[in-house]
């Protein structure tokens, strides 16, 4: 048989939330509310961090790419999601499933690493400060976006293919209202091994990796931390750390919270299933401009100077 010559259906049919079927047209407006906060949030970020220039430093550069990269998120899952809720339109086609596929786990994954270069950023300011300036030059910062988002993409370039290899004749409902890799090879009435495999080798490798280094910088920075005498100063730093520890909660706990529940789905209602998928995709983006502005003070600054500004 070759590669590409199995069954697949011309389109699947996405889902919303199981159960409350007749409230989608309830739910449509705050999910529009949620994608406004996090398309707008974060272009405000973006162009706060761009026109002004006291945040031209590395911190507000990996702050942009994570800005960056929720927004792209965002973009990723909303012609679907709205498509379902709005208009019950629950058609999306078999190519176009596997292209949102990839984009969303890549995004996602763009997003685990952009946190670790945050916790690098952190840990050489706290740690090492009389480097920093030399440490994290912008051609530094350059490369290490590039590298974070080459390793998205070309560790995932494979998983559209492992999707295609298989023949899909179980069903074409899907359990989401957007394209996930796990939902979609469960439909395969083929051995799904090889796809099993190399998505925990995807998981550990990379958002496992990264969130172990993130633990460890933050094991480092609290070690040289605690060293300071002053309890002032100590709060004082901390406090510059505040708001990266928030946006890694906001994204790993979501996550550990479907990767567990995806593990004893027999056991938990599939409405619940689907209630955690929605909130590690669309919580982050909504959250961290939310907290980046809240918490840091030259972010809140910067775009109450910009508004100040646009009015002018």
């Amino acid at each position: 048989m070759g590669l590409f010559n199995v069954t697949h259906p011309a389109s699947f049919l996405l889902t919303g939330i199981p159960g409350l079927e007749s409230s989608h047209s309830w739910l449509a407006g705050p999910l529009c509310v949620m994608y406004v906060v996090a398309l707008g949030g974060n272009t405000v970020i973006l162009q706060a961090v761009r026109v002004e220039p006291s945040l031209h430093e590395p911190m507000y550069y990996f702050l942009s790419m994570l800005s960056f990269s929720d927004m792209a998120m965002s973009m990723a899952t909303l012609p679907t999601v709205l498509r379902t809720f709005c208009l019950d339109a629950r058609n999306i086609a078999f190519d176009a499933c596997l292209i949102q596929m990839f984009l969303i786990h890549s995004f996602s994954m763009m997003e685990s690493g952009i946190l670790l270069a945050m916790s690098f950023d952190r840990y050489v300011a706290i740690c090492d400060p009389l480097r920093y300036a030399t440490v994290l030059t912008n051609q530094v910062i350059a490369g290490m976006g590039l590298a974070v988002t080459a390793r998205s993409f070309i560790i995932l370039f494979p998983l559209p293919f492992l999707i295609k290899r298989l023949p899909i004749c179980r069903s074409n409902v899907l359990s989401h209202s957007y394209c996930l890799h796990p939902d979609m090879m469960k439909l395969a009435c083929a051995d799904i091994t090889i796809n099993s495999i190399y998505g925990l080798f995807v998981l550990v490798s990379t958002f496992g990796m990264d969130f172990f280094f993130i633990f460890l910088s933050y094991v480092l920075i609290l070690r040289s931390v605690l060293a300071i005498t002053s309890r002032e100063e100590r709060l004082k730093v901390l406090n510059t750390c505040v708001s990266h520890i928030l946006a890694v909660f906001a994204f790993y706990v979501p996550m550990i919270g479907v990767s567990t529940v995806h593990r004893f789905r027999k056991h938990v209602p599939r409405y619940i299933h689907v209630l955690m998928s929605n909130i590690y995709l669309f919580v982050p983006p909504v959250l961290n401009p939310l907290i980046y502005s809240a918490k840091t003070k030259e972010i809140r600054r910067a775009i109450v100077h910009m508004f100040r500004h646009i009015k002018m």
